[in-house]
């Protein structure tokens, strides 16, 4: 664990949640080292493991018709849609990280200043990829949007982000995901057509 030394906020300048971070990173630092490493691990690498649906829900629509698994196809853009809006949301609130404001001792080291907190970009990936998944896959969905839930969850617990930034992350990635999906899956069946009878017809059916 990392231990910052930054004196506290004043008590105008601080969040309505920061008790509540406050108190999650506590709960960690007096939890077993296993669990503290298990939840960094898939706050670093759950990412990975939600964009591998992606690519299974992608394979799992090409025996069912060619417009599923070009909507399937749709679906990575559609989450890197969701960071750009992500990553503009940061630069214009350009909120502090809580470990940089706060006496707190947090799981992961402290981001530089200039890393901006609101939203978590991680919690606007895993939402979006869980989103997308109620379009292409719910079986997988199913697994995704506890997921997504988890991996917010995890951003909090070791130090990276305020409850609310994670909270915001997850509206802001299925809200985007859900709007640009919806658009897509109206758009895919004359794409899919298209691809059908090219060379790249393999991305969009078995055989």
């Amino acid at each position: 664990m990392t231990a910052l030394n930054a004196p506290p906020l004043p008590r105008g300048d601080r969040w309505f949640d920061d008790g509540l971070y406050t108190s999650v990173n506590e709960l960690a630092h007096r939890s077993p080292g296993w669990l503290d490493t298990a939840v960094s691990l898939w706050s670093t690498y759950g990412l990975v493991l939600l964009g591998a649906l992606l690519l299974a829900a992608w394979w799992r629509a090409r025996p069912a018709g060619s417009a599923g698994a070009a909507l399937a196809l749709a679906a990575p853009l559609v989450v890197v849609a969701a960071f750009v809006v992500s990553t503009g949301l940061k630069a214009l609130l350009r909120e502090q990280r809580p470990c940089q404001t706060l006496r707190t001792v947090t799981v992961e080291a402290c981001p530089a200043p200039g890393d901006w907190s609101l939203p978590s970009n991680h919690a606007v990936l895993a939402a979006a990829i869980a989103v997308t998944l109620l379009f292409t896959d719910r079986r997988l969905a199913a697994l995704a949007v506890p997921a997504a839930v988890a991996m917010g969850a995890s951003r909090v617990w070791v130090g990276a982000h305020y409850p609310h930034d994670v909270v915001l992350g997850l509206v802001v990635g299925a809200a985007v995901a859900g709007t640009l999906m919806a658009g897509a899956r109206r758009a895919t069946a004359p794409v899919a057509e298209r691809l059908h009878a090219t060379r790249l017809r393999p991305l969009v059916a078995k055989r």
